[in-house]
Protein backbone atom coordinates (compact mmCIF):
# COMPACT_ATOMS: atom_id res chain seq x y z
CA UNK A 1 0.00 0.00 0.00
CA UNK A 2 2.86 2.25 0.62
CA UNK A 3 4.41 1.89 -2.95
CA UNK A 4 0.76 2.93 -4.41
CA UNK A 5 0.65 5.94 -1.83
CA UNK A 6 4.23 6.81 -3.26
CA UNK A 7 3.25 6.87 -6.55
CA UNK A 8 0.22 9.09 -6.07
CA UNK A 9 2.14 11.35 -3.77
CA UNK A 10 4.43 12.01 -6.63
CA UNK A 11 1.90 12.43 -9.05
CA UNK A 12 -0.04 14.78 -7.31
CA UNK A 13 3.68 16.45 -6.36
CA UNK A 14 4.35 17.00 -10.27
CA UNK A 15 0.71 17.57 -11.30
CA UNK A 16 0.45 20.29 -8.74
CA UNK A 17 3.62 21.99 -9.00
CA UNK A 18 2.18 22.43 -13.18
CA UNK A 19 -1.46 23.58 -12.19
CA UNK A 20 -0.05 25.82 -9.28
CA UNK A 21 2.31 27.22 -11.76
CA UNK A 22 -0.28 27.89 -14.16
CA UNK A 23 -2.78 29.62 -12.07
CA UNK A 24 -0.34 31.79 -10.19
CA UNK A 25 1.00 32.80 -13.57
CA UNK A 26 -1.92 33.72 -15.03
CA UNK A 27 -3.11 35.35 -11.78
CA UNK A 28 0.16 37.54 -12.15
CA UNK A 29 0.09 38.08 -15.74
CA UNK A 30 -3.91 39.38 -14.82
CA UNK A 31 -2.58 41.39 -12.24
CA UNK A 32 -0.21 43.57 -14.38
CA UNK A 33 2.70 41.92 -12.20
CA UNK A 34 6.04 42.38 -14.32
CA UNK A 35 7.06 39.83 -16.22
CA UNK A 36 10.27 39.84 -14.72
CA UNK A 37 8.79 39.08 -11.57
CA UNK A 38 6.92 36.09 -12.93
CA UNK A 39 9.76 34.41 -14.34
CA UNK A 40 11.82 35.07 -11.60
CA UNK A 41 9.98 34.00 -9.09
CA UNK A 42 6.46 31.19 -9.52
CA UNK A 43 8.36 29.72 -12.37
CA UNK A 44 11.08 29.14 -10.80
CA UNK A 45 9.28 27.95 -7.90
CA UNK A 46 7.73 25.70 -9.89
CA UNK A 47 10.37 23.97 -10.70
CA UNK A 48 11.40 23.08 -7.02
CA UNK A 49 7.91 22.69 -5.43
CA UNK A 50 8.11 18.73 -5.42
CA UNK A 51 11.34 18.93 -3.53
CA UNK A 52 10.61 21.62 -0.96
CA UNK A 53 7.20 19.70 -0.43
CA UNK A 54 8.97 16.56 0.81
CA UNK A 55 12.02 18.46 2.61
CA UNK A 56 9.26 20.94 4.72
CA UNK A 57 7.07 17.98 5.65
CA UNK A 58 9.82 15.97 6.18
CA UNK A 59 11.60 18.47 8.25
CA UNK A 60 8.40 19.72 10.43
CA UNK A 61 8.09 15.57 11.05
CA UNK A 62 11.70 15.58 11.97
CA UNK A 63 12.69 13.29 9.21
CA UNK A 64 16.14 15.67 8.42
CA UNK A 65 17.70 12.48 7.20
CA UNK A 66 15.27 12.86 4.55
CA UNK A 67 15.78 16.15 3.63
CA UNK A 68 19.57 16.08 2.62
CA UNK A 69 19.15 12.69 0.69
CA UNK A 70 16.16 14.67 -0.93
CA UNK A 71 18.54 17.86 -1.81
CA UNK A 72 21.67 15.80 -2.87
CA UNK A 73 20.04 13.31 -4.39
CA UNK A 74 17.78 15.17 -6.86
CA UNK A 75 20.66 17.78 -7.47
CA UNK A 76 23.09 14.17 -8.65
CA UNK A 77 20.04 13.26 -10.32
CA UNK A 78 20.19 16.06 -12.41
CA UNK A 79 23.56 16.44 -13.23
CA UNK A 80 24.76 12.99 -13.78
CA UNK A 81 21.51 11.20 -14.93
CA UNK A 82 19.40 13.94 -17.05
CA UNK A 83 23.22 15.63 -18.60
CA UNK A 84 23.96 12.06 -19.09
CA UNK A 85 20.70 11.17 -20.51
CA UNK A 86 20.70 14.29 -22.84
CA UNK A 87 24.21 13.97 -23.73
CA UNK A 88 24.04 10.55 -24.76
CA UNK A 89 20.93 11.16 -27.18
CA UNK A 90 23.42 13.95 -28.81
CA UNK A 91 26.30 15.64 -28.40
CA UNK A 92 25.44 18.84 -26.60
CA UNK A 93 27.71 22.22 -26.54
CA UNK A 94 27.01 24.38 -23.70
CA UNK A 95 27.18 28.28 -24.47
CA UNK A 96 29.17 30.40 -23.02
CA UNK A 97 25.83 32.57 -21.75
CA UNK A 98 23.70 32.28 -18.28
CA UNK A 99 24.76 29.07 -17.70
CA UNK A 100 28.31 29.69 -17.62
CA UNK A 101 27.58 32.62 -15.26
CA UNK A 102 25.06 30.34 -13.12
CA UNK A 103 27.64 27.39 -12.63
CA UNK A 104 29.84 29.08 -10.69
CA UNK A 105 27.22 30.46 -8.12
CA UNK A 106 26.00 26.43 -8.25
CA UNK A 107 30.17 25.35 -7.24
CA UNK A 108 29.72 28.22 -4.16
CA UNK A 109 26.41 26.84 -3.10
CA UNK A 110 27.23 22.85 -2.32
CA UNK A 111 30.43 24.32 -0.90
CA UNK A 112 29.08 26.42 1.90
CA UNK A 113 26.31 23.56 2.59
CA UNK A 114 29.62 21.28 2.99
CA UNK A 115 31.02 23.62 5.00
CA UNK A 116 28.07 24.58 6.96
CA UNK A 117 28.12 20.45 7.99
CA UNK A 118 31.49 20.56 8.98
CA UNK A 119 30.44 21.57 12.97
CA UNK A 120 33.03 19.03 14.34
CA UNK A 121 35.56 20.03 12.55
CA UNK A 122 35.32 23.33 12.06
CA UNK A 123 33.73 24.73 15.06
CA UNK A 124 34.82 22.41 17.91
CA UNK A 125 31.15 20.93 18.26
CA UNK A 126 30.21 17.68 19.76
CA UNK A 127 27.53 17.28 16.50
CA UNK A 128 27.61 18.00 12.95
CA UNK A 129 24.05 20.00 11.92
CA UNK A 130 22.79 22.42 9.61
CA UNK A 131 21.62 25.02 11.82
CA UNK A 132 18.98 27.25 11.81
CA UNK A 133 21.37 30.06 11.47
CA UNK A 134 22.78 27.66 8.95
CA UNK A 135 19.39 27.80 7.23
CA UNK A 136 19.44 31.49 7.32
CA UNK A 137 22.67 31.50 5.60
CA UNK A 138 21.74 29.81 3.13
CA UNK A 139 18.34 32.00 2.39
CA UNK A 140 20.72 34.97 2.34
CA UNK A 141 22.32 33.21 -0.55
CA UNK A 142 19.46 32.64 -2.29
CA UNK A 143 17.84 36.22 -1.53
CA UNK A 144 21.77 37.30 -3.69
CA UNK A 145 21.04 34.24 -6.03
CA UNK A 146 17.54 36.61 -6.93
CA UNK A 147 19.25 39.78 -6.97
CA UNK A 148 21.99 38.49 -9.55
CA UNK A 149 18.82 36.92 -11.61
CA UNK A 150 17.27 40.18 -11.78
CA UNK A 151 20.24 41.96 -12.95
CA UNK A 152 20.82 39.42 -15.60
CA UNK A 153 17.34 39.66 -17.02
CA UNK A 154 17.26 43.46 -17.22
CA UNK A 155 19.74 42.64 -19.77
CA UNK A 156 18.06 40.14 -22.27
CA UNK A 157 14.91 39.83 -23.30
CA UNK A 158 14.57 35.78 -22.68
CA UNK A 159 12.58 36.27 -19.34
CA UNK A 160 9.73 38.10 -20.74
CA UNK A 161 9.41 35.98 -24.08
CA UNK A 162 9.08 33.27 -22.19
CA UNK A 163 6.46 34.82 -19.77
CA UNK A 164 4.73 35.83 -23.20
CA UNK A 165 3.91 32.72 -23.74
CA UNK A 166 2.02 31.98 -20.83
CA UNK A 167 -1.82 30.96 -21.24
CA UNK A 168 -4.19 33.88 -19.78
CA UNK A 169 -6.94 31.80 -18.35
CA UNK A 170 -9.71 34.04 -16.28
CA UNK A 171 -9.63 35.38 -12.99
CA UNK A 172 -11.96 32.75 -11.23
CA UNK A 173 -9.84 30.13 -13.27
CA UNK A 174 -6.82 31.25 -12.55
CA UNK A 175 -7.52 31.09 -8.61
CA UNK A 176 -8.87 27.76 -8.98
CA UNK A 177 -5.51 26.47 -10.53
CA UNK A 178 -3.43 28.07 -8.07
CA UNK A 179 -5.63 26.88 -4.95
CA UNK A 180 -5.71 23.19 -6.63
CA UNK A 181 -2.37 23.30 -7.82
CA UNK A 182 -1.01 24.09 -4.11
CA UNK A 183 -3.44 21.35 -1.90
CA UNK A 184 -1.91 18.93 -4.11
CA UNK A 185 1.50 20.10 -3.67
CA UNK A 186 0.81 20.15 0.26
CA UNK A 187 -1.18 16.80 0.13
CA UNK A 188 1.52 15.18 -2.61
CA UNK A 189 4.66 16.08 -0.19
CA UNK A 190 3.07 14.25 2.64
CA UNK A 191 2.19 11.37 1.42
CA UNK A 192 5.83 11.03 -0.23
CA UNK A 193 7.59 11.77 3.12
CA UNK A 194 4.66 9.46 4.61
CA UNK A 195 4.89 6.14 2.29
CA UNK A 196 8.77 7.03 2.15
CA UNK A 197 9.31 6.46 5.93
CA UNK A 198 6.98 3.65 5.95
CA UNK A 199 9.53 2.13 3.29
CA UNK A 200 12.34 2.62 4.57
CA UNK A 201 11.32 1.04 8.06
CA UNK A 202 9.62 -2.35 6.27
CA UNK A 203 12.82 -2.71 4.71
CA UNK A 204 15.63 -1.68 7.03
CA UNK A 205 16.92 1.10 5.41
CA UNK A 206 17.77 4.57 6.40
CA UNK A 207 15.78 7.50 5.37
CA UNK A 208 19.21 9.00 3.61
CA UNK A 209 18.91 6.15 1.04
CA UNK A 210 15.06 6.29 0.60
CA UNK A 211 15.79 10.34 -0.20
CA UNK A 212 19.09 9.68 -2.13
CA UNK A 213 17.36 7.04 -4.53
CA UNK A 214 13.43 6.31 -4.32
CA UNK A 215 12.09 9.95 -3.22
CA UNK A 216 14.66 11.90 -5.53
CA UNK A 217 14.17 9.93 -8.69
CA UNK A 218 10.23 10.61 -8.24
CA UNK A 219 10.78 14.29 -8.00
CA UNK A 220 13.62 14.78 -11.13
CA UNK A 221 12.15 12.42 -13.51
CA UNK A 222 9.99 16.15 -15.12
CA UNK A 223 14.05 17.41 -15.24
CA UNK A 224 14.81 14.30 -17.14
CA UNK A 225 12.29 14.23 -19.36
CA UNK A 226 12.55 18.05 -20.43
CA UNK A 227 16.71 17.32 -20.57
CA UNK A 228 16.35 14.22 -22.84
CA UNK A 229 13.15 16.08 -25.57
CA UNK A 230 15.70 19.41 -25.35
CA UNK A 231 18.31 17.59 -26.68
CA UNK A 232 16.22 16.05 -29.23
CA UNK A 233 15.46 19.46 -30.19
CA UNK A 234 18.74 20.55 -30.00
CA UNK A 235 17.35 22.96 -27.03
CA UNK A 236 19.24 21.51 -24.33
CA UNK A 237 20.58 25.05 -23.33
CA UNK A 238 17.00 26.24 -22.45
CA UNK A 239 17.29 22.23 -20.34
CA UNK A 240 20.76 22.97 -18.88
CA UNK A 241 19.76 26.46 -17.07
CA UNK A 242 16.74 24.74 -15.64
CA UNK A 243 19.39 21.63 -14.46
CA UNK A 244 21.44 24.37 -12.75
CA UNK A 245 18.86 26.67 -11.05
CA UNK A 246 17.18 23.47 -10.06
CA UNK A 247 20.22 22.79 -7.67
CA UNK A 248 20.51 25.98 -7.02
CA UNK A 249 16.88 26.38 -5.38
CA UNK A 250 17.24 22.86 -3.83
CA UNK A 251 20.44 23.57 -1.76
CA UNK A 252 19.60 26.98 -0.78
CA UNK A 253 15.84 27.27 -0.51
CA UNK A 254 14.72 24.06 -0.33
CA UNK A 255 17.76 23.08 2.33
CA UNK A 256 17.30 26.17 3.60
CA UNK A 257 13.95 26.68 4.67
CA UNK A 258 13.70 23.28 6.18
CA UNK A 259 16.98 24.06 8.27
CA UNK A 260 15.19 26.82 9.46
CA UNK A 261 11.93 25.04 10.21
CA UNK A 262 14.43 21.96 12.25
CA UNK A 263 17.78 21.80 12.46
CA UNK A 264 19.02 18.90 10.31
CA UNK A 265 21.55 16.35 12.21
CA UNK A 266 24.24 15.63 9.41
CA UNK A 267 25.54 11.43 9.05
CA UNK A 268 28.80 11.58 8.77
CA UNK A 269 28.83 8.75 5.63
CA UNK A 270 27.18 11.89 3.53
CA UNK A 271 30.58 13.84 3.22
CA UNK A 272 31.20 11.19 0.66
CA UNK A 273 28.29 12.08 -1.10
CA UNK A 274 28.67 16.11 -0.81
CA UNK A 275 32.52 14.86 -2.05
CA UNK A 276 31.09 13.64 -5.22
CA UNK A 277 28.65 16.42 -5.74
CA UNK A 278 31.04 18.90 -5.44
CA UNK A 279 33.18 17.15 -7.98
CA UNK A 280 30.34 16.37 -10.87
CA UNK A 281 29.41 20.43 -10.21
CA UNK A 282 32.90 21.44 -11.33
CA UNK A 283 33.57 19.09 -13.78
CA UNK A 284 30.66 19.90 -15.82
CA UNK A 285 31.46 23.67 -14.96
CA UNK A 286 34.91 22.50 -16.69
CA UNK A 287 33.07 21.24 -20.01
CA UNK A 288 31.27 24.32 -20.18
CA UNK A 289 34.18 27.33 -19.69
CA UNK A 290 35.81 25.30 -22.32
CA UNK A 291 33.22 25.46 -25.13
CA UNK A 292 33.74 21.59 -25.36
CA UNK A 293 31.15 19.57 -26.52
CA UNK A 294 30.01 16.75 -23.65
CA UNK A 295 29.46 14.09 -26.20
CA UNK A 296 27.81 10.63 -26.48
CA UNK A 297 30.74 9.05 -24.91
CA UNK A 298 31.02 11.39 -21.91
CA UNK A 299 27.07 10.44 -21.78
CA UNK A 300 27.49 7.15 -21.33
CA UNK A 301 30.05 8.07 -18.88
CA UNK A 302 27.86 10.35 -16.19
CA UNK A 303 24.91 7.46 -17.08
CA UNK A 304 27.35 5.07 -15.70
CA UNK A 305 28.65 6.74 -13.30
CA UNK A 306 25.25 7.82 -11.27
CA UNK A 307 24.89 3.58 -11.79
CA UNK A 308 27.94 2.85 -10.22
CA UNK A 309 26.98 6.08 -7.46
CA UNK A 310 23.18 4.06 -6.27
CA UNK A 311 25.12 1.00 -6.73
CA UNK A 312 27.61 2.17 -4.22
CA UNK A 313 25.03 3.94 -1.51
CA UNK A 314 22.89 0.74 -1.44
CA UNK A 315 25.93 -1.10 -0.59
CA UNK A 316 27.06 1.25 1.92
CA UNK A 317 23.16 1.41 3.50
Amino acid sequence: MDYILLIIGFVLLIKGADIFVDGASSIAKITNVPPLLIGLTIVAFGTSAPEAAICINASLQGSGDLVLGNVIGSNMFNLLLAVGVASTIRAIKIKKTTVIKEFPLSIYATALMFLLSLDVYLGGQPQNLISRADGLILLLGLGIFIFYLVELAFMSKETEEEVDEIKTMTLPKSILFFIIGLVAIILGGDLVVKSATNIALAWGISETLVGLTIVSLGTSLPELVIAAIASIKEKIDIAMGNIIGSGLFNILFVLGISAVINPIEVDSKLYVDFSILLIITTITYIFAITGRKIDRIEGIILTLTYIGYIIFIVIRN
